[in-house]
């Protein structure tokens, strides 16, 4: 399995706070059946996203697991807040903030305030070469009440990775509740972990990869948690998808109706 959604890296935000906590972060990880991690600090206000503090602390860190005999194998991304100056860096250098800078931008919304532009923001962030993965909208307050904000995203091309936590109900009854509903239409093209530390956030998904193959199947379980993320973490195009349900109808709707009317 690949995560492209953890907070490996120790003193950089809210997730891991030392290097041996980070190792332990990596070997249950790894034991859990997690090949490879994407490790994604937040960049934000509050956090200074310093590209090459992050890579060194990468290679520093990928020293270590060898020689802790610990099989994983990392690379580089972030938790992108959509603030202005984020958004026009990311315009201006693709590379940046995407994951292994090959392309693919995981977002993250506040929960509430959700812009009316976004969809336009996520198509400008497009045009600049950049594929946007919407991170956790199960656990978004506005998200939860009012999924069709997603549809005008998804139709775009705006691709969705939900919290493995959530599908197993860690992250309350609500965030289980939006998530196996996303799982049930196909809206979801990812699992991570959005792991923090070693108890309360931990790095797992074994045990929400096998509850979605046995509810969703087990092709749609390998995709989210193998196949695409591994396109992701090599920059390279997703294979075809599960066919999304209650996505496209309306629109079908519509111009059925604009045939009959002749509009």
């Amino acid at each position: 399995m690949i995560d492209i959604h953890h907070h490996l890296l120790w003193g950089l935000d809210d997730g891991s706070k030392s290097i041996e906590n980070s190792i332990a972060m990596a070997r249950i990880a790894a034991e859990d059946g997690i090949t490879h991690v994407v490790c994604t600090p937040h960049a934000n206000s509050q956090y200074v996203y310093d590209p090459q503090i992050i890579a060194d602390k990468i290679a520093e860190l990928q020293r270590s697991l060898k020689a802790e005999g610990i099989a994983l194998t990392l690379g580089r991304g972030c938790d992108f807040h959509m603030t202005y100056d984020n958004i026009q860096e990311a315009k201006t250098d693709p590379a940046r903030y995407s994951i292994n800078g090959k392309g693919y931008l995981l977002v993250e919304l506040p929960d509430y305030g959700i812009s009316q532009a976004l969809t336009e923001t996520f198509y400008q962030l497009q045009i600049a070469g950049l594929t946007p993965i919407l991170t956790h909208p199960e656990r978004n307050a506005t998200l939860q009440t009012d999924q069709l904000r997603m549809m005008d995203w998804m139709r775009g091309g705006l691709l969705v990775q939900v919290t493995a936590g959530s599908v197993l109900g860690h992250m309350g009854k609500q965030a289980q509740k939006v998530a196996h509903q996303l799982l049930a239409n196909r809206w979801v093209h990812f699992l991570a972990t959005d792991a923090h530390n070693t108890s309360s956030r931990p790095p797992r998904m074994r045990e929400a990869y096998e509850l979605v193959a046995e509810k969703y199947g087990s092709e749609y379980a390998h995709a989210l948690c193998v196949g695409n993320p591994l396109a992701v973490f090599q920059g390279k195009p997703l294979l075809p998808q599960a066919e999304p349900l209650n996505l496209y109808e309306d629109l079908e709707e519509k111009s059925w109706w604009k045939k009959l009317l002749k509009l």
